[in-house]
């Protein structure tokens, strides 16, 4: 194998990026000394885009970041509990740590447990991974992506199963400082986040397993994106696609008239069988639901670390929970799993 003596990505705000860099050099450090030098070599055009990143409140993120004290090497980290969690002694006051943490408020997908922060997210994101984890092909050794991953929850849900490397896309810079935070504390190299779009991604058929989890109804293009994600995965591959869905036969889709449980952005919901038949006529195979419920008011809420915003039981109908403040539906979700076919 190659040998490089020098791994650090040529960031051109290097200095600026601060820890956000080197965790993204630890990554690529990693895949390399693993042999996956592909995925290297796909990854690293794609990380020139912090180089461009640009929002009014970025550079605040990035100085939370770096602020943050530097982890216990001796840690007691675990990636395979509802809280993702790091144990050990900083060099700051939990409540010290407690404040940096909550500067990068709100935090929608959780939860962690970070040196006795226990930073309650909007979605107890556990209870979907609890739902999918057993009709999952096993992980280990794995190459994943998340699409829409936000803070990055499922990524180390993932590595705890047992994949080798994670890597998220996730457009909003919110979370992905959230993201390095928690990968800063948790001194975890295996997994990175690209701050793109799927359809800005550079997609290539690399990836054992793709997730998408709460994306497909705030596309205009719901098949396009269907074909997006086939097109990151290897030939046999397996995609896990967590949605809204409505009840009803192979022709019912609701298209919000302008908001849905309070949502500008979504777009089409279908039900199970035109899904199912949205991902036959692309060409995925062995299409199979494996879970389909109502989103409960436990699973979804407001927290003190939302800023005490509203959450779902405000955009439902008060007098009937099973309608939204619209009258249509209430949030029903369902997870299928498919292959890509071999050939």
């Amino acid at each position: 194998m190659t040998m490089h003596t020098d791994h650090r990505f040529n960031f051109a705000q290097r200095r600026k990026l601060g820890r956000v860099a080197t965790q993204i050099d630890r990554f690529v450090e990693s895949v390399r000394a693993s042999g996956r030098e592909t995925l290297t070599q796909w990854m690293l055009p794609q990380l020139r885009v912090f180089d461009e990143l640009n929002h009014g409140h970025w550079s605040q993120w990035l100085q939370t970041v770096n602020d943050l004290p530097e982890p216990d090497p001796q840690a007691n980290v675990q990636l395979d509990r509802s809280a993702i969690e790091a144990a050990g002694v900083l060099a700051i006051s939990t409540s010290a740590l407690e404040q940096q943490l909550a500067a990068l408020s709100p935090w929608r997908k959780g939860p962690f447990s970070l040196y006795g922060v226990d930073v309650d997210t909007e979605w107890r994101s556990d209870f979907k991974w609890d739902r999918l984890k057993d009709h999952l092909a096993d992980l280990h050794g794995r190459l994943v992506l998340d699409v829409g991953t936000g803070s990055g929850y499922h990524l180390w849900r993932m590595l705890g199963a047992g994949a080798e490397f994670a890597v998220g896309v996730e457009p909003t810079l919110a979370f992905v400082a959230q993201f390095h935070a928690v990968a800063h504390l948790l001194n975890e190299a295996r997994a990175t986040l690209l701050p793109v779009t799927l359809e800005q991604l550079d997609r290539a058929p690399l990836f054992d397993t793709v997730f998408s989890m709460g994306v497909l109804y705030h596309r205009r293009d719901p098949l396009g994106h269907l074909r997006e994600l086939q097109e990151c995965l290897r030939p046999g591959g397996e995609l896990v696609l967590e949605t809204l869905v409505i009840e009803g036969d192979g022709q019912q889709v609701l298209t919000p008239y302008d908001r849905y449980a309070a949502m500008r952005n979504v777009w089409f919901i279908p039900s199970v069988p035109l899904l199912t038949t949205w991902l036959t006529r692309l060409g995925y195979r062995r299409i199979r639901l494996v879970n389909q419920e109502p989103t409960s008011l436990e699973e979804q809420r407001a927290t003190r670390w939302t800023d005490f915003r509203q959450s779902l039981v405000d955009f439902l109908d008060p007098e009937d929970r099973s309608r939204t403040i619209e009258g249509y539906p209430a949030p029903l979700r369902a997870i299928l799993i498919a292959e890509k076919p071999e050939v």
